[in-house]
């Protein structure tokens, strides 16, 4: 390049980083409806060599020019790798392949939200962190808890972004960008981690100084007028790190997309993914280890246990879900009976490898009369007993705590919370439609179009533009859901997404999803073949 690249992208990179990947994420988005409302085969899915943008479950700026403005603002002339002025001049445009292009603007997108975060990142210090009268407020516990190791993630981001420029600068082609995030993962990432385990105290902290500091609460709403903030919340900056990395991932498998298959490039993004998907992975747990081990302290102080004591509290173990059903009394022959009288209430708490069935006491307490281990649990739907017996199941524990059989029939409150229990108790069971991992041909898909957040620990928490396939759906409006990129499951409300009609869609969007996971797929074969012998 002729000029400094990192001049030139902070030169035309207006954007926060919350800013970028809002408008990212919504263009992709719209991108997939226009893709999705499309009827024409030959219109829909372009040929297997050069496969569709639209699918893509990362950021969207590599389309056609004219579709994408997400990196423009006031300033800037140009967007796009193919908007450089350098490459523009260089006469490469009219050498390279489409495919090859397309590969370039998901590499150079890498590199440019990259400054964006890092720009981010350095207002969240400057602006907030190193605030004299903020500094003077907070004690040196309160600060550390609030900023926790944000210095060393804007350290890494710093080196990484550097690494990245000098890539680009080496060549206007861009010869690879992942064997440079396989690096970084690998030996500095672990910051992120180290940052994200802290969330559950970061938010309890903050909230709590907003409650009980008055000049806290006026300095921070100050600061969050100023210009420089957008209009953006003190806290998007502190959740910005794991929302990086969560990105981060989702760009290399956007690459990978892209990349020809069976080359070097393909292998380094496999082994960049690879890593990237061990340190969400490892996030995730860091900040469900805090919050799960508080929680089973609580549920132990207010079980009290009227059969034989089960240890709770367990490294281990974990609350899946939590809720009173009502229990039908006398036999079952009498279910045909029309009277409220017919049900009492019970509370279950259904942990990951065991279920207690209690009755709420007085106290908030809860007396525990039966147990199971999950994994001897099956249940079966009633169907057509009429409106009194409406969402209606028998829940057999296989073994109870008296190492007997047991049944129960259950009625739960609507159809969706019928499932949900269902679904928990027995995770095995066949849903309504068949997961992709069955390697289906064609599933219901929907795409996330309203942001998510989880309120109980059978839901899952969606960004925008997030594919799942759908497994189960209630009339009452829940849908049972598996995210695509990460193959997490749960219940989230119909309304936050749109269905995707056009099945070619949801074939490339298959198809793309098996190729970003053939690398997760032969080492599970080898572990099983390892297994048998």
């Amino acid at each position: 390049f002729s000029c400094n690249l990192s001049d030139l992208l902070h030169s035309f990179l207006g954007l926060l980083y919350q800013e970028y990947r809002d408008k990212s994420t919504r263009e992709e988005i719209e991108t997939r409806r226009l893709q999705d409302s499309q009827t024409d085969p030959e219109e829909t899915l372009p040929s297997e060599e050069t496969p569709s943008e639209a699918e893509s479950t990362s950021t969207t700026e590599n389309k056609a020019p004219p579709q994408i403005n997400l990196l423009r603002n006031s300033n800037s002339r140009f967007n796009l790798w193919q908007d450089l002025p350098e490459v523009q001049s260089s006469g490469v445009l009219s050498i390279l392949q489409p495919d090859e292009i397309k590969l370039q603007e998901a590499m150079f997108e890498l590199v440019t939200s990259e400054a964006s975060y890092y720009k981010s990142l350095n207002l969240l210090v400057s602006h907030f962190m190193e605030n004299e009268r903020l500094k003077k407020i907070l004690h040196q516990s309160e600060a550390h808890i609030l900023f926790s190791n944000v210095l060393d993630v804007m350290a890494v981001s710093e080196r990484f972004l550097l690494d990245l420029e000098q890539r680009v600068e080496e060549n206007i082609v861009i010869s690879d960008v992942c064997d440079i995030v396989y690096q970084h993962t690998v030996n500095h990432f672990s910051v992120y981690i180290t940052y994200v385990s802290n969330q559950t105290y970061q938010e309890r902290a903050y909230k709590q100084l907003l409650q009980d500091k008055p000049a806290f609460r006026e300095v921070i709403s100050q600061l969050e007028l100023d210009p420089k903030c957008k209009g953006l919340s003190f806290s998007s900056f502190l959740i910005l790190p794991f929302q990086r990395i969560t990105r981060l991932k989702l760009l290399v498998q956007n690459i990978l997309k892209k990349v020809e298959e069976k080359s070097d490039r393909e292998s380094t993004a496999l082994d960049a993914h690879k890593e990237l998907e061990t340190v969400v992975k490892a996030c995730n747990e860091g900040v469900r280890k805090m919050s799960r081990t508080e929680q089973m302290i609580s549920i132990q102080k207010k079980l009290e246990f009227k059969i034989k004591s089960v240890p709770i509290i367990s490294h281990s173990r974990w609350l899946l879900k939590q809720g009173e059903l009502q229990q039908m009394n006398g036999p079952k022959t009498s279910r045909t009976l029309r009277t409220k009288k017919l049900f009492r209430e019970i509370y279950l708490f259904l942990f990951n490898d065991l279920l207690v069935i209690c009755r709420q006491i007085p106290g908030d307490k809860y007396q525990v009369f039966d147990s199971a281990p999950r994994g001897l649990l099956r249940v079966e739907e009633l169907e057509d007993q009429g409106q009194s017996l409406a969402n209606v199941f028998i829940l057999r524990l296989l073994e109870n705590a008296d190492d007997r059989e047991a049944s129960y029939m259950l009625k739960a409150s609507s159809q969706s919370e019928m499932k949900r229990w269902m679904i928990s108790l027995a995770p095995n069971r066949r849903t309504k439609f068949v997961s992709f991992t069955s390697r289906l041909v064609d599933c219901p898909q929907i795409q996330c179009v309203h942001p998510y957040v989880a309120q109980q620990p059978d839901e899952l928490s969606l960004e925008l533009a997030d594919v799942l396939n759908i497994l189960d759906k209630t009339d009452d409006g829940w849908i049972f859901g598996e995210r695509l990129h990460d193959q997490e499951r749960g219940w989230f409300p119909s309304s936050m997404g749109e269905e995707i009609l056009n099945p070619k869609i949801r074939a490339q969007n298959l198809k793309e999803c098996f190729r970003v996971h053939k690398s997760d797929d032969s080492q599970r074969r080898k572990l099983g073949s390892r297994n048998r012998q």
